[in-house]
């Protein structure tokens, strides 16, 4: 789940990133796959494929399993045939979700998304009633303990950064999608390192949620969404409180 770094933390700490890395690079390989597809397979003349070679630097995705993705993309390679799918509804206490899909077959891909939401008592919605929800934008996670606030203000500002914020042990930058490359670009030539980056929905209004029941139903529910294979990323307009994030730690 992109945006809420108190339960990307927790995850963190659990060691579940680790573990999931090769399905990180399955995931990443399939969006890389569609906009090469799309917009063909150079990076300069493709930014959104500019992008996710940048997501997939993010997470030490080798070399050669992004050029093989690209490949299958161009249509070099076999095995490049995806369609993308959007489902939306609301998990307990109405937070907002937004599930991407990137998949050979929307039927599947349709009742497994349905069965993740029927069995956590969650309520589909209809298409566009959620995601107005959210805006498109580029968002790049930053250690503190990797650069100086001031120094990264002056950086990002300079190159159409729309926002700087304080989230946990990093800096969240938040872009226009517009800017994103642009943004990406200079942060690279600063010798600044990004934990993380990519093109995000940011929710409008955040929800923060201090129930310890709802903050585990919730998570339960996204979790189940992010293991489904064909479930590229899921969105939510909620955050946990501290306390609730210290409670879910220790569990």
């Amino acid at each position: 789940m992109a945006g809420h770094s108190k339960w990307a933390n927790i995850k963190h700490k659990k060691g579940k990133a680790d573990a999931a890395r090769g399905k990180v690079f399955s995931k990443i390989a399939k969006e890389i796959m569609v906009a090469a597809s799309g917009g063909g397979g150079n990076p300069d003349d493709n930014i959104q494929l500019r992008a996710l070679i940048q997501k997939a630097k993010g997470v030490s995705m080798p070399k050669d399993n992004i050029e093989r993705a690209i490949k299958k993309g161009t249509g070099e390679l076999e095995g490049g045939r995806l369609e993308e799918g959007s489902y939306e509804g609301y998990a307990a206490g109405g937070i907002a979700v937004v599930v991407k899909v990137l998949t050979d077959n929307k039927n599947r891909s349709a009742s497994e998304v349905r069965h993740a939401f029927n069995k956590a008592g969650a309520n589909m919605a209809e298409q566009g009633a959620v995601s107005r929800m959210f805006q498109r934008k580029g968002q790049i996670f930053i250690e503190k303990d990797g650069v100086e606030e001031e120094a990264l203000m002056e950086c990002v500002l300079e190159a159409g950064a729309e926002d700087l914020k304080t989230e946990g042990a990093q800096y969240e930058v938040l872009s226009d999608p517009a800017d994103y490359d642009a943004l990406s670009d200079a942060l690279t030539q600063a010798g600044i390192t990004m934990a993380s980056s990519e093109l995000a929905m940011i929710p409008d209004l955040i929800t923060e949620v201090t129930d310890v029941d709802q903050a585990r139903s919730i998570v339960r529910f996204i979790d189940t969404l992010e293991e489904l294979d064909d479930v590229q990323d899921v969105y939510a307009n909620f955050d946990i409180s501290d306390e609730v994030a210290a409670a879910l730690d220790s569990e």
